[in-house]
């Protein structure tokens, strides 16, 4: 199986100006998140999907692969349009959110693993347990429900599911039911170019959250579960301390 990693890149970030590029480190954000993504064994080529010239010149300095892309109302639509235009012999895609420097490589193999096994599912994602009530309560942390066989019920801003009789904070001390959805999606290619021609849908308009429209289309969305979540980097404390912690390993 043919399996592409792409990161979509875009400048203009709302909370971080830029972020893809800052370079305290030495070495600008974006580059971790790529040699994140070479070290999965599961993808054949990783590239860069980016909206801006500077982004590709700087891809191009590290020796990365880099397509620019024209403007897209989301990243899902940038990476189909290098898609279209780079990977006709790709199987499986998987978008690598460029953000996530530190995210883990065995992360993407579990979800390219899911694609593997389970031919007729047209994506896959991962989850990890909640076990803090600042998530669980938290808008911008999204939740999702699973079947018993691993696929997407719902996904929600909300706590779901909903705790009626028990304590919810004794739950998630012990035995949490909670889920937190992680932003990082494998694809059938076919199906990620159909996906970006169908309109938004009406729950991915009223929760803001995209991979309502695959369920609501009746299609299946895999979900695989891993101990911890790869910390996304959104604000300037967030970047600090990915700066920090980049020296504490490199003086160890």
């Amino acid at each position: 199986m043919q399996v592409t990693g792409i990161i979509p890149a875009r400048l203009k970030s709302t909370r971080l100006p830029r972020k893809l590029l800052l370079a305290e480190t030495g070495r600008p954000l974006v580059q971790y998140t790529w040699d994140a993504a070479n070290r999965a064994k599961s993808l054949s080529e990783v590239i860069i999907a980016a909206d801006d010239a500077e982004i590709v010149a700087a891809v191009r300095r590290f020796g990365g692969r880099c397509e620019l892309t024209g403007e897209h109302p989301s990243g899902t639509d940038r990476i189909a349009e290098v898609v279209r235009r780079c990977c006709s012999d790709a199987d499986v895609i998987v978008n690598v959110q460029g953000d996530e420097p530190e995210i883990e490589p065995a992360s993407i193999d579990l979800l390219v693993g899911l694609m593997q096994a389970n031919p007729r599912a047209a994506m896959a994602t991962l989850c990890t347990p909640i076990t803090s009530r600042e998530q669980l309560d938290d808008p911008n942390c999204v939740k999702v429900v699973c079947g018993s066989a691993g696929q997407a019920l719902y996904f929600s801003r909300c706590p779901i599911p909903f705790c009626r009789d028990r304590d919810p904070d004794e739950l998630l001390q012990s035995d949490s039911p909670w889920r937190l959805h992680l932003g990082i999606y494998a694809y059938r290619r076919d199906f990620l170019l159909r996906l970006t021609t169908l309109p938004p849908s009406r729950l991915e308009q009223l929760e803001k959250l995209e991979q309502l429209r695959v369920l609501e289309a009746g299609e299946t969305i895999l979900v695989g579960e891993v101990a911890h979540r790869s910390v996304g980097i959104d604000t300037p404390e967030d970047y600090a301390r990915f700066v920090a912690r980049q020296r504490c390993r490199a003086a160890a």
